[in-house]
């Protein structure tokens, strides 16, 4: 069980890659590095898959582009629904960031996805974009009458759950990721050969693009509540 804990702590420790020699030093996390990185992979593909596009006569990889983006805006479409389909973009761009950070275990990176600074930052992100469709949708004033549905006595409920929202999604998604890393560390221990390979396209594929998918989509439940 040692071993296990020092692999915990080793996938825990959120080391500086280097200093920028400004302001005194300012440290640069490795999961801010593996982000850059993650955003610059997305960057490249979207400009290579957008490149030379064409009314007629298409290329097969514009074919696949439109195919993927038709099938990613209905999926997340359906979530937010009709009145909500300004917010679709975002929603697309975060689950393609949450699924390509939580895959890159299998190339030997460290998820970003595991640093609980990264976890938190996009969940105060949605909350914040929720909140705003709220008063974009109602108005202010109606946002806050919000607060009082379905009857007054609730309203310190509802206000409580603006702070308990952003934290659910925060730790769902930092403890999932993270339950995954310690049951493959666990499987390696038991049976060190074979299983853990196959297990971990499960726990690394699958499952890392199944948790970007439910972030997504519970934050475009929260925005279809919020401008319903």
């Amino acid at each position: 069980m040692n071993s296990l804990s020092q692999a915990i702590k080793a996938e825990l420790n959120v080391d500086d890659v280097f200093n920028i020699p400004v302001f005194g030093g300012i440290a640069i996390p490795e999961s801010l590095v593996v982000t850059w990185g993650v955003m610059a992979v997305l960057v490249i593909l979207a400009l290579w898959l957008t490149h030379d596009m064409k009314v007629d006569h298409i290329s097969k990889r514009q074919a696949f582009a439109e195919f993927l983006v038709t099938k990613l805006e209905t999926l997340i479409g359906n979530v937010v629904g009709e009145k909500g389909k300004r917010y679709v973009p975002y929603l697309l761009t975060v689950l393609l960031y949450l699924a390509l950070s939580n895959i890159v275990g299998i190339f030997g990176f460290k998820s970003p996805t595991k640093d609980l600074g990264v976890t938190a930052s996009l969940a105060l992100m949605s909350i914040v974009l929720v909140e705003a469709a709220g008063i974009r949708a109602r108005s202010v004033k109606g946002w806050l009458k919000s607060f009082t549905k379905p009857v007054a006595i609730v309203t310190p409920i509802n206000i409580l759950e603006v702070f308990t929202r952003p934290l659910s999604l925060c730790m769902r998604l930092f403890g999932n990721v993270l339950g995954s890393f310690v049951i493959m560390e666990l499987i390696k221990m038991v049976v060190p050969y074979v299983l853990p390979a196959v297990l971990s396209l499960y726990f690394d594929l699958f499952d890392g693009i199944l948790q970007a998918y439910v972030f997504v989509f519970l934050t475009g439940l929260y925005i279809q509540d919020a401008i319903e």
